[in-house]
């Protein structure tokens, strides 16, 4: 009768396979949650009669993109298509991301094993004045080794998750950039539209302080104005050519800003003056809670507190021993010819594990430490939720506030412009002094001036309430995953 054979017992690393496969749910540590915030059911300063001329519901025809051309100016789109390839920031931005994608897929190799190539070549030999010498020897030796540190306690996989959470922000911060950069180009670019209006408008006040300087000097040769008509005409005209300078120079700096935005020198880019389209257009608003996922910055700081949260099962792993897997093959001999022999074939098959008895409570400190900084990002990320509530209600606001000057302010102008003519007629006349007309042409000039920067203020205010809508109205049902660059 033969007696049953005993099952061979695994090799050692069955038995550590088998124990890391056991322990592969012991992942410790928080799972991720996102931070509460208050959202509330509509924006407040978007009610009311007077701003029907802002929809209330998302446009789902409009993609998140060109936000700029519902400006309706070519130029502008021109420059704003060279933000995102030439503009430096955004250029850092797009390294920070591949970076951090680069990051991802560094801590994604710690779950799996290293393997490595080892190849030494040694000659020894002893001395003569030892004895007889038995001449120098070789030692050859070829193999591979491989080492694995099992992730039992899911510490490297929250070091993934962290990673992830971190490309991710760092996506956010680069479509942030390119708004920045997009919304500060539209606002310098309609400033600069508004320094050329009011250039032209005091080109054409110019030539009719001229004009009006030339019928005071008449009246004066002729006895029926005093000197004094002539003094004031010459000093409004001098004034307004003053201003006229200054405002040139202004311009100018619009336009280096442009260059910049665009990655070019200011030496090398100029913007010619050209019509300016004023239009202001409707802004799609949608519901609060959309902002979620619209803006950048949002998203940037809600990533960081998944990346924070993984730091605490990182820090909370250090409570459970380590375990490593260790292996080697492969042959020793004297002779080159003999390495690959049967006989000359060497292995070797290791588990080591170690465990922190006492630290003093630094592991507890450095997950105490997790946990605060945890915290913390969850309230930078409240505190980022709101801010955006803010600014939207704020240009909401302004924009409600712009909406009714612009109307108030034509009216002005016209009835400044009005009296300034008919004073000008009743000068001519003889029926009022001089220093009448310089009040009224004083007041029409503010007037107009005013009228033209009330409207680069509303295309202004309106840019800002795009930015702080995220910069597009389409609202993907979940946010895309992470792509390299």
């Amino acid at each position: 009768m033969k007696t049953p054979r005993r099952p061979a017992r695994p090799p050692l690393a069955g038995w550590a396979a088998t124990l890391a496969v056991a322990l592969a749910s012991c992942a410790v540590g928080p799972d991720y949650v996102r931070p509460a915030t208050p959202a509330p059911a509509s924006f407040k300063e978007s009610a009311g009669p007077d701003l029907q001329w802002l929809p209330a519901a998302p446009a789902d025809t409009l993609e998140r993109g060109p936000w700029w051309q519902l400006f309706g100016d070519e130029t502008l789109n021109s420059l704003a298509a060279q933000v995102d390839v030439s503009n430096q920031n955004v250029a850092a931005a797009l390294a920070a991301y591949a970076q951090a994608n680069a990051l991802v897929s560094e801590q994604r190799a710690g779950l799996f094993p290293q393997l490595a190539l080892n190849a030494t070549a040694r000659r020894s030999g002893d001395g003569a004045a030892a004895g007889a010498s038995l001449g120098p020897s070789n030692s050859l030796q070829l193999g591979v080794a491989a080492s694995w540190a099992p992730d039992v306690w899911g510490s490297l996989r929250r070091a993934v998750e962290g990673a992830q959470a971190g490309a991710l922000a760092s996506q956010a911060d680069l479509a942030a950039a390119k708004l920045s950069a997009q919304g500060t180009l539209a606002t310098d670019y309609f400033a600069l539209r508004d320094a050329d209006a009011e250039l032209a408008l005091l080109d054409d006040t110019v030539q009719a302080y001229e004009r009006a300087l030339k019928i005071t000097q008449n009246r004066y040769a002729a006895g029926i104005a005093p000197r004094t008509d002539v003094l004031q005409a010459q000093t409004q005209l001098a004034s307004t050519r003053a201003d006229r300078v200054a405002l040139r120079s202004q311009r100018a700096q619009f336009e280096h800003a442009l260059a910049v935005l665009v990655g070019q020198a200011p030496g090398d880019f100029s913007v010619a003056a050209g019509a300016w389209n004023t239009t202001v257009p409707a802004i799609p608003l949608g519901v609060p809670s959309a902002l979620l996922q619209r803006r950048p910055d949002i998203a940037a700081a809600e990533r960081a507190v998944a990346q924070a949260n993984a730091q605490i099962a990182i820090q909370r792993a250090g409570y459970f021993p380590s375990l490593n897997l260790s292996a080697s093959a492969g042959h020793s001999a004297s002779r080159a010819g003999d390495l690959f022999l049967a006989s000359t074939r060497v292995w070797s098959l290791g588990l080591s594990a170690a465990q922190t008895l006492f630290d003093a409570g630094a592991t507890g400190a450095r997950v105490e430490q997790a946990v605060a900084a945890r915290d913390a990002a969850a309230a930078r990320y409240r505190q980022t939720v709101l801010g955006a509530f803010q600014s939207v209600e704020d240009q909401l606001a302004s924009a409600h506030a712009l909406a009714d000057q612009a109307t108030l302010r034509l009216e002005a102008s016209q009835a400044a412009d009005l009296t300034e003519q008919q004073l000008l007629n009743r000068y001519q006349a003889g029926q009022v002094a001089y220093t009448d007309i310089v009040t009224a042409q004083a007041s029409a000039l503010s007037a107009r001036r005013t009228l033209a920067q009330l409207t680069s203020s509303r295309q202004a205010t309106a840019i800002a309430l795009i930015q702080s809508l995220g910069g597009g109205w389409h609202v993907a049902a979940e946010p895309a995953p992470a792509a390299p660059p």
